[in-house]
């Protein structure tokens, strides 16, 4: 299976975005049960590294220092002489395994390494699959509440070196003679629930029950993520929210890594001999949920007055943003009320987005997503989503809105996007 599809735990408060068009003229003022005032808040630049596979290009670029290339792509994309590293008030950084020996410091580690006052604090957070998202919620307060003008919100994760750990209980306090020291995996451990007794899989069967799902509509739709993928990455449309990222190749030499490592060209047939991975004659399989992979995504967050200050063209301002919980059981289902609420608060229904984007956790659970809010399916997910890009936990969200940010940018005609 891919465990990474489990990254959504009990109690898991999902979070929805709306993002409204460039113009700062003729804004309605969004209504928002987050808001403790009206102080508009826009993104100035989106960026986000590829998705590195498992065990791929990435495995040894540390969460901090693939959030920090996000962030130092994001602040060099604005036009100098505008907002950059000295400018930024507070840093957010959302992450979820803490794999590096670092990751007690990331969020500061961030901020000091992209070159931010010495004076602007950090806050690394973690809403497990929502991180990326929650760290936008975290600056968008920030801003409106007048703490700040200029806001680093970022998600970064390394699923590679996710450690093999010992219990400290049984290893520090002396181990008997001739025991075995057993090692654990944190990361498969996280993948199941343990206070409601369900792997992440399993929630994904459940909703495949509860909303009439076939293993064949799963994989139709894994199939189909993956074609938009390979479309959208032939049309350039990934290339406005790109961060390059340069490692160390085999021979020591330096190689730039611009492309997600994790879509792979899929045969239907092949797929459908796959067998289910939670439960007999299940409709989960290793193809149709989202991969295990390596990234980061940055969104820099600026106050109107920064913006006007700057003369900036903003890519979108946040219109609500909601967030909500649900049944363990059923996780996955979290987007359909996160969203309900958020287009509530904005006034506005799911069926006036221009486009919408949920995370691909697998395709059982986006599909239960989908019958539930009854998505217009050319409108959503178009470009592809975490079963072919890749669900790097925390930085999942970061990597949603910062395409979303960027599509802006790409097409004309739009008003809502809600992520």
């Amino acid at each position: 299976s891919d465990p990474p599809v489990t990254f959504i735990f009990s109690l898991i408060h999902r979070i929805t975005y709306i993002t409204h068009p460039r113009p700062i003229t003729n804004f309605h003022k969004a209504r928002t049960s987050n808001m403790a005032s009206t102080r508009a808040v826009y993104i100035i630049a989106a960026k986000r590294t590829p998705f590195g596979s498992f065990g791929g290009s990435l495995k040894n670029t540390s969460a901090t220092e693939l959030a920090a290339e996000a962030t130092r792509s994001a602040l060099s994309s604005l036009p100098p002489g505008t907002v950059g590293a000295p400018d930024v008030d507070q840093i957010y950084v959302g992450n979820v395994v803490q794999t590096g020996s670092d990751a007690a410091y990331l969020a500061r580690h961030v901020g000091l390494m992209c070159g931010t006052p010495v004076a602007s604090p950090a806050l690394t957070l973690n809403r497990l699959c929502g991180s990326g998202f929650e760290t936008v919620v975290q600056g968008a307060d920030a801003i409106r509440l007048g703490r700040a003008d200029v806001a680093v919100c970022a998600g970064t994760e390394n699923m590679s070196s996710a450690p093999f750990v010992a219990d400290g209980n049984s290893v520090r306090w002396g181990a008997t003679l001739g025991s075995a020291l057993q090692l654990e995996d944190s990361l498969w451990a996280g993948l199941t629930d343990k206070l409601a007794g369900t792997p992440m899989g399993v929630t994904a069967e459940n909703l495949a029950e509860k909303y009439g799902i076939t293993r064949n509509e799963c994989d139709e739709y894994a199939v189909r993520s993956q074609k938009a993928w390979a479309e959208a990455k032939l049309g350039g449309r990934f290339d406005l929210e790109m961060a390059p990222v340069e490692v160390k190749g085999k021979k020591g030499a330096t190689v730039t890594i611009d492309t997600d490592e994790h879509p792979r060209i899929v045969d239907p047939e092949k797929l459908a001999k796959l067998k289910p991975v939670f439960k007999k004659d299940g409709v989960v399989t290793a193809a149709n949920a989202s991969g295990i992979c390596d990234g980061a995504g940055s969104i820099i967050l600026a106050s109107e007055e920064t913006v006007l200050k700057h003369n900036l063209t903003p890519l979108a301002r946040v219109a609500s943003y909601f967030t909500v919980g649900c049944d363990p059981t059923i996780m996955g289902i979290g987007p359909a009320p996160a969203i309900r609420g958020a287009v509530d608060i904005a006034g506005i229904h799911v069926c006036d987005a221009d486009r919408v984007e949920i995370n691909e956790a697998f395709a059982a659970q986006y599909l239960a997503c989908e019958k539930e809010l009854r998505l217009d399916r050319n409108k959503t997910n178009i470009n592809g989503g975490a079963i072919s890009i890749g669900h790097p936990l925390g930085a999942s969200g970061s990597r949603i809105l910062a395409h979303l940010a960027n599509e802006y940018g790409r097409t004309e005609g739009n008003r809502w996007f809600i992520g």
